[in-house]
């Protein structure tokens, strides 16, 4: 199967499939070598693997991902997955989805967030049924909040101990 890619100047994003959610989840990680991908030291995560079950859920939901799931992060010099990203389901009915993003602590602090943040944004606004994407960080993740802030993200407010962003389509 060829996997649909966004492409940056320095990383490449791919849709998780349910397979390779499955195999994630049994600890197996051979399954990215059918892709030509290998894992970084450090990934998946606990937060990634905590967050496959859900993205199973996305999943199953279509017959093929659209893209409104969660893509992992891949460096392109070398095929390794640093990352994940993505949004947590289709656009609700005011045409908003919200987006999500983990990178590993080994390459964080390097501009990999922006980067594919920025790819992804493109890659919505570019679909007709998105006018705006939500975010959330957690008060104490001020690295998170800039890498929000450098894409256009304004801060809407405070849910508990997130910090609320949004950012609406240019016209």
């Amino acid at each position: 199967m060829t996997l649909k890619k966004i492409t940056t100047d320095r990383l490449y994003l791919i849709p998780f499939t349910i397979e390779i959610c499955e195999e994630l989840l049994q600890g197996n990680t051979a399954i990215l070598s059918q892709y030509g991908l290998k894992p970084s030291i450090d990934w998946p995560d606990e937060d990634m693997l905590e967050t496959l079950p859900r993205i199973i859920t996305n999943l199953e939901k279509v017959t093929a991902p659209s893209g409104f799931e969660s893509w992992m992060i891949i460096k392109k010099d070398n095929d390794t997955i640093i990352g994940d990203i993505g949004f947590k389901g289709v656009p609700n009915l005011g045409s908003a989805v919200d987006i999500g993003y983990g990178i590993t602590l080994k390459e964080r602090r390097k501009g990999y967030a922006s980067e594919a943040i920025a790819g992804l944004i493109q890659w919505a606004f570019n679909q007709p049924s998105v006018k705006l994407i939500t975010a959330q960080s957690l008060l104490d993740n001020t690295g998170s909040a800039k890498t929000l802030e450098k894409q256009g993200f304004k801060r809407t407010g405070l849910l508990g101990e997130f910090i609320q962003w949004r950012l609406v389509k240019k016209k």
